[in-house]
C-alpha cells in the first residue's frame, strides 16, 4: 500500500474516454482493473461515471470501485479517480457511431487537454474516437492530435509510432496519397528531422540518435528515373540534417529496409508518408504499438488502434497497447524532469 510521502511523488496521468460505443472502456478497465499499477501513477479518468458503471457490469468487474471527483487536486492515489464531463445520461450503443457518442468523446478530451496545459496533469493517455462523429464547430480537426496540437500553432509536432526500439515518424500523415508529393519540401523534411532528432534525446534519453530517413518512390526514385523527390528534396534535406550535427542516413527504399531488418539499427526512422510507415509498423508491433505526440511541451500518448466497434462490448479487446500508452507517458515524463 502506498504512504502519503510515496503518493506524492507520483505522476498524475489523465486518461479520456474515447468514443462510448467503442471498445475504449474495456481497454481502460482491464488495464486498471490491476492494482499494482497504482503503484506507478494516480489515473483520472475523464468520462462519464455511468458508463463506466455499464460497461463494469457488461465485463463482470463490479468489484472495481472508483472515486468520483470535481477536480484534479481532489485525487486519490491507490486508485481510480473520475472525472465526469457531463452528469446527463448518455446512451450507450456499442459498436455503432452516434452523435451522442461524438459529442462526448469530444467533451471529456477538451476537459482533459484543458487540465493538461494548464498543469494540472502531468501526462494525457487518450483512447481512440471516432474521427466523423467528433466534428464540430468546436472540433474542426482531423485527429485529436491535431487538436492538442492547436494550442501551440508555432510547433510542428511529429507522431511517433513506438514499440520497444523501434520509433517511426512521417512526413505527412492525414492526407491523400497524391497529395503527398506536393506536400514534401526540403524545409519540411528538415523541421521534422530537428524534432525527431530532439524528441529522442529529451523525451527517450539517447544521446546521440541515428535516424534513417526513407524514400518517397520506389528503389529511391531509381536515380530520377521514378521520380525526382529524392535528388530535390530528400538527399538535400538529409545533408542539411548532417550539417547540422544529426545523424541522419538515407534516403533508403522502405521495402529492403524494413524486409532486411536494417531498422534495427536505427533509433528512428522518418517516413514520407502514413502507409510507409503504419504498414511495417503494426506488422512488427501486432497489439503492444503506442502513439507519441513528440515536439509539444505537453505528453500524449495513445494506444495504436482504433475504436474497435466490431468487437465493441465482447470482451474480447486486448489491452496491451492503452497499457503501453500509459507507461510510455510515464517514462517520457521521468526523462523530461530528471535532474
Amino acid at each position: 500500500m502506498l504512504t502519503q510521502k510515496d503518493s506524492k511523488k507520483l505522476p498524475v496521468i489523465g486518461i479520456t474516454h474515447g468514443d462510448i460505443n467503442g471498445i475504449g472502456y474495456e481497454v481502460i478497465l482491464k488495464t486498471l482493473c490491476d492494482s499494482r499499477i497504482f503503484d506507478e501513477f494516480i489515473p483520472i479518468v475523464y468520462g462519464q461515471s455511468k458508463v463506466f458503471s455499464y460497461y463494469k457490469k457488461n465485463f463482470n468487474m463490479e468489484d472495481l470501485s472508483y472515486t468520483l471527483i470535481r477536480e484534479v487536486r481532489q485525487a486519490q492515489p491507490g486508485r481510480i479517480n473520475f472525472i465526469n464531463h457531463t452528469d446527463s445520461e448518455l446512451k450507450v450503443e456499442p459498436g455503432i457511431p452516434t452523435s451522442i457518442s461524438g459529442k462526448a468523446s469530444f467533451e471529456a478530451l477538451k476537459m482533459a487537454v484543458d487540465d493538461l496545459y494548464k498543469k494540472n496533469i502531468d501526462a494525457l493517455v487518450t483512447a481512440p474516437v471516432n474521427k466523423n462523429n467528433i466534428q464540430s464547430e468546436q472540433f474542426n480537426f482531423s485527429s485529436q492530435k491535431k487538436y492538442i496540437n492547436s494550442f501551440c500553432p508555432e510547433l510542428t509536432p511529429l507522431m511517433l509510432m513506438v514499440w520497444n526500439n523501434l520509433r517511426i515518424g512521417s512526413v505527412t500523415n492525414h492526407i491523400s496519397l497524391k497529395d503527398v508529393p506536393q506536400k514534401i519540401t526540403k524545409d519540411l523534411i528538415v523541421s521534422k528531422l530537428k524534432v525527431f532528432n530532439e524528441t529522442l534525446k529529451l523525451d527517450f534519453g539517447i544521446d546521440y540518435p541515428r535516424i534513417a530517413v526513407m524514400g518517397l518512390n520506389p528503389h529511391t526514385g531509381e536515380g530520377g528515373l521514378y521520380g525526382r523527390e529524392e535528388i530535390e528534396m530528400i538527399t538535400p534535406a538529409v545533408k542539411e540534417a548532417r550539417d547540422n550535427g544529426m545523424l541522419v542516413f538515407g534516403p533508403f527504399s522502405a521495402d529492403g529496409f524494413f524486409g532486411s531488418a536494417a531498422w534495427l539499427k536505427y533509433d528512428g526512422i522518418l517516413c514520407m508518408y502514413h502507409d510507409q510507415a503504419m504498414v511495417p509498423f503494426k506488422t512488427l508491433a501486432v497489439d503492444g504499438g503506442v502513439n507519441f505526440t513528440a515536439g509539444l511541451p505537453v505528453i500524449r500518448t495513445a494506444p495504436d488502434h482504433g475504436t474497435g466497434y466490431d468487437i465493441a462490448n465482447k470482451n474480447i479487446a486486448n489491452p496491451d497497447s492503452f497499457r503501453h500508452a500509459i507507461y510510455l507517458a510515464i517514462d517520457v515524463l521521468k526523462n523530461r524532469t530528471q535532474e
